[in-house]
């Protein structure tokens, strides 16, 4: 017998639903049809000129920092290396858009955004060497372990973000993840936690075109990743990703918003993975070269290098420094990556655990014990 059916009982009657009403206005929120671009048009006549000059040498920079990276898995220096040729000003945009005091929260790809925020190349390559679990410390510098997992970063950037708000810290965090990440659950439960909360954090989206081998067209039926910000309550912005100067207004706007108290921004930087997603992939096996091909038109550096160049703001003892400086940059890498590295198999156990467990105690202990007979012997 059900409480209905009891003898006196009233049958249970639900009331009405209170009348619906959207908790946020949605038109704000959209995103414009198409990717914003500043280069090519009258708004890149705003741009200060100082800054575009510096961000085409931190352009170069990267494409040489990409270029010599992924020589050094070739000689076997590094065990893998996820290249950002082509996407280098979303990357360089992201580093130079942050405060010293904010936060950068990288996918595996965005080494070059560590570097560009002044991290040493050959720290942020210490993970793909294989040597140390990140190879810096993320307190000092500000960036968060690079790490292989899809979209795991993203609920960490809120958490701290929402934590900096609530002591009172003045901190953005900036969050990158590719396509492919926007397909794990981490997405989602960030970017909720994100709006609720209004927290200080811009997720950067690149939108490269492939999640490893699989189109975006087989991820989403979404308008745009960008539209996907609207369903959280967050505004969504639909950028050209290799052009720097929108990447940088786009990227301003948000940071400065989330640090006023208006909450995140969802920014889809739309882009294209020139080289394969890493050394051990062949990406012969789902895209044509004239798909490549057709990209390297639209080059973030050859895009703005033309800008500079017709604005008289470029000339070739300018692209001359640039280049020389890159490969300055490139030779010191080199030579550095280049000796073997001295290595503490003890360090295994360092940095894992405030205090370490009885089982990690005693893995230490098995390990040194083992160390110090093959000295022995």
């Amino acid at each position: 017998m059900t409480i209905q059916e009891m003898p006196g009982s009233t049958a249970y009657r639900p009331s009405p639903p209170p009348a619906w009403k959207p908790r946020t206005d949605p038109a704000p929120l959209l995103p414009d049809p198409e990717p914003y671009r500043v280069l090519g048009t009258e708004a890149a006549a705003r741009v200060d000129p100082a800054l575009m000059r510096t961000l085409y040498a931190e352009l170069v920079r990267g494409r040489r920092y990409n270029a010599q990276a992924t020589a050094l898995t070739r000689q076997g220096r590094l065990a893998v290396y996820p290249s950002s040729t082509g996407q280098e000003a979303c990357e360089v945009a992201a580093a130079a858009v942050l405060k010293e005091q904010d936060w950068l929260f990288p996918s595996y790809r965005d080494t070059l955004a560590a570097v560009a925020r002044g991290l040493d190349p050959v720290q942020a390559l210490t993970l793909l060497r294989g040597d140390w679990h990140t190879g810096y410390d993320p307190r000092e510098v500000r960036i968060a372990p690079l790490c292989t997992p899809l979209a795991t970063q993203l609920p960490h950037a809120v958490g701290l973000a929402h934590a900096a708000r609530l002591k009172g810290d003045d901190v953005v965090a900036l969050a990158m993840v590719g396509d492919g990440g926007t397909s794990e659950g981490d997405f989602h439960e960030a970017l909720n936690f994100a709006a609720v909360w209004q927290a200080p954090v811009v997720f950067l989206v690149q939108n490269n075109g492939f999640a490893i081998s699989v189109p975006l067209a087989k991820q989403t039926a979404a308008p745009s990743l960008a539209h996907k910000a609207v369903g959280y309550g967050m505004p969504g912005r639909l950028v050209d990703g290799n052009d720097v100067a929108a990447m940088h207004e786009v990227l301003t706007e948000a940071v400065e918003r989330a640090r006023r108290g208006g909450g995140p921004t969802l920014i889809e930087a739309v882009t294209y993975r020139m080289e394969a997603h890493t050394n051990a992939d062949d990406a012969t096996r789902y895209r044509v070269d004239a798909e490549v091909e057709a990209w390297r038109d639209h080059d973030p550096i050859v895009l703005l290098e033309r800008e500079l160049t017709e604005r008289g703001m470029l000339d070739d003892d300018g692209v001359r420094a640039a280049r020389e400086a890159a490969e300055a940059m490139a030779a010191d890498l080199r030579a550095r990556m280049n000796a073997d590295p001295v290595l503490d198999p003890m360090e295994l156990f360092a940095q894992v655990y405030t205090e370490r467990t009885a089982q990690l105690r005693e893995q230490e202990a098995q390990l040194r014990a083992e160390l110090e007979a093959e000295a022995e012997r």
